[in-house]
């Protein structure tokens, strides 16, 4: 049996400028650890692809994540980015902040996503904000909701008769 799990919504409404790299130094995504990024690091690698901001059921018996196409209400399906994304935690209790201390729960997060794909010691996508340099490459790329026919969350739906391939 699938139940809801994890969050509606938790990431910045807000462009954040990546950290320059000077001297030719590789990018701080390279040399430094999820744990070691300050602020404006961490909150750089997010992409705006609003898939983790998609409803998940998880499968009571094996764990096992579904993906749903039912995004948060609070999710702008033109942008990828949360509409409030400073109050998303007081609108959705259940929205996750990620912290580099959930990093070996990552699981759950798209197979795309730059918190995922550090954690577990791979690279950025080739279309990533970071190595592109332009925070539209997601869209471009056709990576995230605005990729994707989405239903927006009404808080009525039976989120079984929306799951879509795993992302």
């Amino acid at each position: 049996m699938l139940k809801p799990t994890l969050p509606k919504s938790y990431k910045s409404s807000q462009e954040v400028a990546a950290p320059k790299v000077s001297n030719g130094d590789a990018p701080f995504w390279e040399t430094k650890t999820l744990a070691e990024m300050n602020f404006e690091e961490w909150e750089s690698l997010c992409d705006g692809c609003g898939l983790c901001c998609l409803n998940k059921l998880q499968d009571e018996d094996t764990d096992e994540i579904a993906y749903t196409c039912v995004v948060c209400s609070y999710s702008d399906v033109t942008t990828g980015r949360c509409k409030d994304y400073d109050n998303r935690n007081t609108n959705v209790p259940t929205c996750v902040q990620l912290t580099a201390e959930l990093a070996s729960e990552f699981h759950w997060l798209p197979t795309t996503c730059a918190y995922r794909l550090l954690a577990a010691g791979a690279a950025l996508p080739s279309w990533h904000p970071l190595i592109t340099g332009d925070p539209k490459s997601v869209q471009q790329a056709k990576v995230g909701l605005t990729a994707i026919k989405v239903v927006v969350d009404n808080g009525q739906l039976d989120y079984e008769d929306y799951l879509i391939d795993a992302l």
